[in-house]
């Protein structure tokens, strides 16, 4: 699979009468999804020349491979390369509307409990700002760091209270063997807390676990029962999933009517390999954007995926993103991606304070 390409590339060298051309053009078929001629352009572009020099430095950009020709129309949309060249050149970042603005304060203004219940209202909150179907993926909480790791006695038993920093929390129940006291669970379980605060829950288990085969019984026991309750924590929860809201969104494209079309990407989406793929490359960059024939997904289904890494500081802990046509307003998708990520790693900094 390629690479999707980032915030940070450059777009290739075109004169700057091309370039503008070729804005106008991905913009206007952005906006009426029909081929786009060149009296349209002259019209919009304020470049001042005339029609016919338009339809040369189309046919030129055509010839580079920046615009395609359907045989039964006089205009030209742009290809994955025309695409590609315009979302390289937004040099401007786009403003969402007050509405939107105001949509995403209050849904992050509510009291929620956990990154799961936020993901899960943050992927609705995005399909409803930019109509498209969004996608997050959730973070892997085997490397998620640990808020409280404690022992609770329950007599002939303990409780283990697992809480990470993301606001999600488990629970097992340990065995305690019966030459222990009650000291010794309440030490131990002072213990787990001071030590493992801040750190991820594979390490934790690996030291306890090293721990367990160094001491004496009834540390060694004990030690070696919450090592392995951490370990059936950590099998559920060692791969991150993909959060969708808005599928609807897809079948109502009209880029996306074909009935094959909209199979492949419900079968994908329900896969859900091939799309953590991408997601997971997401998360290296500050905004991917990955159109068409970039990826082995999105050029099966002519579409276009927009993604930016959440997480707490400068630690990405999952991605989240919108997927649509390639005939999509990227400065909008790309305003509104930001615009949420931005807020949902705020939430999750707050969660885990």
């Amino acid at each position: 699979m390629e690479q999707p390409h980032t915030e940070s590339a450059r777009p290739e060298g075109l004169s700057e009468r091309k370039a503008t051309i070729l804005r106008a053009l991905v913009q206007q078929y952005v906006k009426s999804g029909e081929p786009v001629g060149s009296e349209v352009i002259a019209s919009l572009s304020g470049l001042g020349v005339s029609a016919a020099t338009i339809r040369n430095e189309l046919a030129a950009l055509e010839e580079l491979g920046y615009l395609t020709h359907p045989h039964t129309s006089a205009g030209r949309i742009p290809t994955d390369r025309g695409y590609r060249h315009y979302v390289d050149s937004l040099t401007v970042r786009a403003r969402l509307r007050e509405p939107e603005q105001r949509a995403i304060v209050h849904f992050f203004g509510e009291a929620l409990a956990d990154v799961d219940e936020i993901l899960r209202g943050t992927t609705q909150l995005l399909s409803r700002l930019t109509h498209y179907a969004s996608l997050a993926l959730s973070p892997s909480r085997s490397e998620s760091s640990l808020a409280r790791l404690e022992l609770v006695n329950l007599g002939s038993a303990c409780l283990l209270l697992v809480v990470f920093e993301t606001g999600g929390v488990d629970k097992r129940v340990v065995d305690v063997p019966p030459e222990a006291t009650d000291d010794d669970i309440e030490g131990l379980s002072r213990s787990l807390a001071e030590r493992y605060r801040g750190s991820a829950l594979s390490r934790a288990r690996a030291d306890i676990a090293e721990r367990a085969a160094g001491a004496r019984d009834p540390e060694r026991t004990l030690l070696s029962h919450v090592a392995g309750a951490l370990s059936s924590i950590e099998e559920g929860l060692a791969v991150n999933h993909v959060v969708l809201g808005g599928v609807a969104n897809i079948a109502t494209e009209e880029a996306f009517q074909r009935h094959e079309t909209l199979q492949q990407i419900f079968e994908t989406l329900e896969r859900e390999t091939e799309v953590l793929g991408l997601l997971r490359e997401a998360v290296t960059s500050p905004m991917s954007v990955t159109i068409g024939g970039e990826s082995v997904v999105t050029g099966r289904w002519d579409a276009s995926i927009v993604a930016a890494p959440y997480g707490l500081g400068d630690r990405a802990l999952g991605t989240i993103g919108v997927v649509g046509p390639t005939r999509m307003d990227y400065a909008a998708a790309i305003a509104a991606v930001r615009a949420v990520a931005e807020r949902l790693s705020a939430a999750v900094e707050a969660l885990s304070s």
